[in-house]
C-alpha cells in the first residue's frame, strides 16, 4: 500500500486561471475506465517540457517535440492504458490523427496540441475509441476537474497525484497547480513518467524554458522506483500569464525565485508521491548523499543504493543488512572515493566510519530504524561541500506481481 499517501482533497487543489480540463471514457483497456484527459489552454499560454532520454522513446513523445517547438499550445491530449510505443511509423501516424481530431474540435492547428500516452508497450493505439471519446471529454472541460484529470491519468498508481501552491509576486495571488502519473518504470533521464504543472504566473518563454529544466532537476529527476527509465517520460511546465503580473523576464529576481519554489515545491510533492506509491511500496527512502564534491557524483552514488535491488528488499524484510549499502556506494563508479572518511547513518544512527561498522553501533538501533514506514539513508563523503536528495521505495513481493501480471 502506498506509504503515508493519500489521495488530494479537491478542494485543496485550486483552478489556474486559463486551464480547463475534460475527462472522458474512451474503453482503451477496460470498458467503462476514464482513461482520456484533455486540457484546453488560453490564447497566449506558454508551454514548455522535457522528455525522456530513451533511445526507444514514444511516439507521442517524438510529436510533442515537433509540435513544442513551433510554440502556441493550446490543448494537451493524455490516454492511459496504451503508450502507442515501439509502433514505428504507424505509431507517429496515430499521435498526429489525434492532434487534429482535438484541433478540429477547438477549431485550431494540428500543431497547437500536445499528445501524451502511456499503458503497454508495443501494442498499436486504439486511434477510433480515442476519437469517440473527444467530445465528451470537450464537453466535460472545467477548471475545478483536478482531481478527476489526476485520477483518469493513473495506470498501476493507486493513488491520484495533485498538488497546489500560492505565492505572492508583483502584488498579485500566484497560483500553482499540477497533476503527475507514475508507479512503476520509474527511473529519471530528465524527469519520471508523466508530470504537468501550471501556473496562472506570467513569466518569459525564455525563463520557462529554463525553469522547466530547474524545476525537473530538483524533483523528477530526483525518485526512482525501479531503475527503468520509460519510452513516455514528459514533464510539462504551462504558465498562462492570467494572474497579470509583471512578466517575469530575469533569472535573478525575486520574483523568479519566487515562482522557482512555488514550481518546485509542488513538483517535488508530485515526484515523492511517485516513489510513496511506487509498485508494491511499504517504505519510503530518501537517500541523502552529503559533502561531496559536486551534485553529479553525489547523485550517482545516491542512485546506486537508492537502485539497488538487494538494498530495496532488506528494507522491505526490515532487515539490517546494512552492508549492502555499503557495497552500493564503493561500486557507484566514483573511483577516488576514500571508504576511510565516509559516515553512514541510518536515520539518527551512525552505523559505519573509518571503513568499516561505526563502534557505538547496535543490530538493535538498525532494526528499530527499518521498522519505521518512512526512512532515511545519510552517507557523508566529507570531500566536499555538496548535497543530493534521491527518493525512492522498497521492493516487496507485490513488486513483482504487479509487473508479472501487468498485461493480464
Amino acid at each position: 500500500m502506498p506509504v503515508n499517501l493519500v489521495a488530494p482533497d479537491s478542494a485543496s487543489l485550486h483552478p489556474v486561471a486559463g486551464v480547463k480540463l475534460g475527462i472522458a471514457s474512451a474503453g482503451i483497456k477496460k470498458p467503462g475506465r476514464k482513461d482520456i484527459t484533455l486540457i484546453e489552454l488560453a490564447p497566449g499560454s506558454k508551454v514548455a517540457g522535457v522528455f525522456t532520454q530513451n533511445r526507444f522513446c514514444a511516439a507521442p513523445v517524438t510529436v510533442c517535440k515537433q509540435n513544442l517547438a513551433s510554440g502556441d499550445i493550446r490543448a494537451l491530449l493524455i490516454n492511459t492504458g496504451n503508450a502507442n510505443a515501439g509502433t514505428g511509423d504507424e505509431g507517429i501516424i496515430r499521435a498526429q490523427q489525434t492532434c487534429k481530431a482535438v484541433a478540429e474540435l477547438f477549431g485550431i492547428d494540428a500543431g497547437q496540441v500536445l499528445p501524451f500516452s502511456t499503458g503497454v508497450i508495443l501494442e498499436p493505439l486504439p486511434i477510433d475509441k480515442i476519437l469517440l471519446a473527444l467530445p465528451a471529454a470537450k464537453a466535460d472541460l472545467a477548471s475545478n476537474n483536478w482531481s478527476d484529470a489526476a485520477h483518469a491519468i493513473m495506470t498501476t498508481d493507486i493513488v491520484a497525484k495533485a498538488a497546489s501552491a500560492q505565492v505572492q509576486i508583483s502584488g498579485k495571488n500566484i497560483t500553482v497547480t499540477g497533476m503527475a502519473k507514475g508507479s512503476g518504470m520509474i527511473h529519471p533521464n530528465m524527469a519520471t513518467m508523466l508530470g504537468y504543472v501550471t501556473t496562472d504566473a506570467a513569466v518569459s518563454q525564455k525563463l520557462l524554458n529554463r525553469l522547466v529544466k530547474e524545476v525537473a532537476d530538483v524533483s523528477f529527476n530526483c525518485v526512482t522506483v525501479d531503475g527503468d527509465t520509460s519510452t513516455n517520460d514528459s514533464f510539462i511546465l504551462i504558465a498562462t500569464g492570467q494572474a497579470e503580473n509583471t512578466e517575469i523576464t530575469d533569472a535573478t529576481s525575486s520574483d523568479y525565485d519566487a515562482l522557482k519554489a512555488a514550481l518546485s515545491e509542488v513538483s517535488i510533492k508530485l515526484a515523492q508521491a511517485m516513489a510513496r506509491d511506487g509498485e508494491g511500496a511499504t517504505k519510503f527512502m530518501t537517500v541523502q548523499i552529503e559533502k561531496g564534491r559536486d551534485r553529479a557524483e553525489c547523485k550517482q552514488i545516491a542512485y546506486a543504493i537508492a537502485r539497488s535491488p538487494l538494498v530495496k528488499t532488506a528494507f522491505f524484510a526490515s532487515d539490517p543488512n546494512l552492508g549492502r549499502i555499503l557495497a552500493a556506494i564503493g561500486y557507484a563508479g566514483v573511483m577516488d572515493l576514500d571508504v576511510n572518511n565516509i559516515q553512514v547513518y541510518l536515520g539518527d544512527v551512525l552505523v559505519a566510519e573509518k571503513g568499516g561498522r561505526a563502534a557505538s553501533y547496535t543490530e538493535a538501533q538498525g532494526a528499530a530504524v527499518m521498522k519505521e514506514p518512512e526512512i532515511t539513508i545519510r552517507a557523508v563523503l566529507n570531500r566536499g561541500d555538496v548535497d543530493a536528495t534521491v527518493w525512492t521505495c522498497d521492493f516487496s513481493y507485490d513488486y513483482v506481481k504487479i509487473n508479472a501480471e501487468y498485461r493480464t
